[in-house]
């Protein structure tokens, strides 16, 4: 008889929690242990879920198997999804979530992208070596044009935007969890890609396609007279640069400001914008290197229509370009 345990939630366990602690502590151990191998192999395709070079984390034959791939990799998303999930329908929404998702997925295949994650409505798209700027680049311009003249144009208040991002470099392709059998075992099946490329695409999309931000900071004009010139100017300083050019007047409950040349200040704001409006399409330089290599008669190449942007993500020092293009086909 399986030995039940009933937690705090109510739910009848098959094990205590100290027997599933101390499974789990063994298995672990036995991961990072040094007699622990993993094998890597290089591919220029890209693998599929049920790839059997890909293996979960066997721990009794203490071995994992991995591919390697060194390509480009996409990811697309809904701006503003939370929003557009609390001020429409349920029906609407839905309608929304099924058309984007089979649009999306066809203009990923057009290329020849593989899809290979869809949660909500994010999609991440990957590409075969051969060719994957040209690729990568078409696939983020067809998609960022069915957003667009499709989409948008479908959906109530033209309120659909899209944020493509795209980096290149090597991923490690691995599964992660345990082996399952019954009605989840497709949700075990899915692969894990680990690296920079996934991490940089994925924080592109975040800020693609957004509007510029901004906010209102206190400043102080401060003026002075120089009777000599019969002068007056006047500086925009921070109230903190303004606050420490007083200072107490002895005997006396006042202040005064420093320079003997002072005459008035007024309170202001500056306006700081802490985040560059953003085009739909965003790339890494590594990506735009070598689709500008790649198709140096592009019109997007001759006519400059992606530039480089003011914008820093975490874990990528280098440029980043973008662009809002689209085949003009859709808008006919």
């Amino acid at each position: 008889m399986p030995n039940y345990s009933v937690g705090f939630d109510g739910v009848k366990r098959s094990m205590s929690l100290r027997t599933f602690r101390d499974e789990i502590s063994e298995e672990v151990s036995s991961i990072f242990s040094s007699d622990f191998t993993v094998e890597v192999v290089e591919t220029d395709f890209v693998p599929k879920p049920g790839d059997a070079k890909i293996t979960f984390p066997n721990t009794d034959a203490k071995k994992l198997s991995c591919k390697l791939i060194e390509t480009c990799v996409l990811y697309i998303d809904i701006r503003k999804s939370t929003e557009l999930n609390l001020s429409h329908r349920r029906a609407t929404v839905a309608k929304l979530y099924s058309a984007f998702g089979r649009s999306i997925t066809r203009a990923a295949r057009y290329y020849g992208g593989h899809v290979r994650g869809i949660i909500g409505d994010r999609v991440m798209v990957v590409f075969d070596k051969e060719d994957c700027f040209e690729k990568a680049v078409k696939t983020a311009v067809l998609m960022n044009s069915v957003a667009e003249y499709i989409l948008n144009k479908n959906f109530p208040n033209n309120e659909i935007k899209c944020g493509i991002g795209i980096d290149y470099g090597k991923m490690l392709i691995t599964k992660v969890g345990v082996v399952r059998r019954g009605e989840e075992v497709s949700n075990y099946k899915g692969l894990v890609w680990l690296g920079r490329p996934a991490n940089v695409a994925s924080k592109l999309t975040d800020i693609a396609n957004k509007p510029a931000e901004t906010r209102e900071v206190p400043q102080v004009r401060t003026g002075f007279h120089y009777p000599r010139m019969n002068e007056y100017n006047w500086y925009e300083e921070s109230l903190e640069q303004f606050i420490d050019k007083l200072e107490d007047i002895p005997l006396s409950n006042t202040l005064r400001h420093k320079d003997d040349y002072y005459f008035a200040h007024y309170k202001t704001t500056r306006t700081i914008t802490e985040q560059v409006k953003t085009p739909p399409i965003l790339m890494t330089r590594e990506v735009f290197s070598g689709y500008e290599k790649a198709c140096p008669d592009a019109k997007s190449i001759k006519n400059g229509w992606y530039k480089k942007k003011a914008v820093k993500i975490p874990e990528y020092n280098g440029d980043i370009f973008g662009g809002d293009v689209i085949f003009t086909i859709f808008d006919e």
